[in-house]
């Protein structure tokens, strides 16, 4: 076999496994590893870290849960000799949930900001997650809300890794900040693969 035809085997031997592992188009390498243990929190209020809390529970991973915490959370954390290794960030504005926490979405985008610039401090990994869908995008919302796609401006490009319901990203909106930004995107088709992306994001 020529050089030449060895070149193009190996081409179309690499091109057959992309074809047949999709998903590591989206980012499930090893890039898209995290550590225990991890905190999850919200930008915006909305119910996105329940959903992620009762993933982890049934996967029987070590997290905490605080939809308001702060630098000082992820600080006392460390002081306990047990530092926070991952931090989940779910993206979505809620006007219900912000209203009953007594806040505006300026107060939630000062405390993301404040909080990814201590978790960077600490060592700590930023997972942006969204897994609500389209529903939690701008075009589900009330004419002039973009409290949700400023929830995603704050946490989005300035992850570590992306883990977003594929619906939610119809429009690319997630895939071109990952490629812009260089971030992994994992992407998931239904809610209960949440269970199978998670455990492969936490395995050791």
């Amino acid at each position: 076999m020529t050089k030449l035809h060895k070149s193009a085997a190996a081409f179309f031997a690499a091109a057959l496994v992309l074809a047949l592992n999709p998903a590591s188009l989206l980012g499930q390498g090893q890039e898209a590893k995290a550590e225990l243990p991890v905190l999850i929190t919200s930008c915006g209020q909305s119910i996105g870290p329940t959903t992620i809390k009762v993933v982890l529970q049934r996967l029987k991973l070590a997290y905490d849960i605080d939809p308001l915490a702060t630098p000082e959370t992820l600080q006392a954390k460390a002081k306990s000799g047990t530092p926070y290794k991952s931090l989940i960030i779910t993206m979505g504005a809620s006007l219900k949930g912000m209203g009953a926490a007594g806040i505006e979405i300026e107060d939630e985008l000062a405390r993301t900001a404040a909080l990814i610039a201590e978790a960077r401090k600490l060592g700590i990994k930023v997972i942006g997650a969204h897994i609500e869908g389209m529903k939690r995008r701008s075009q589900g919302a009330a004419a002039g809300d973009t409290t949700d796609e400023q929830s995603i401006d704050a946490v989005a490009p300035n992850s570590a890794i992306l883990l977003v319901l594929k619906e939610g990203n119809s429009d690319g909106r997630f895939t071109v900040i990952s490629q812009a930004k260089k971030i992994p995107l994992v992407e998931f088709e239904r809610t209960l693969d949440l269970i199978p992306a998670l455990e492969k994001m936490f395995a050791k």
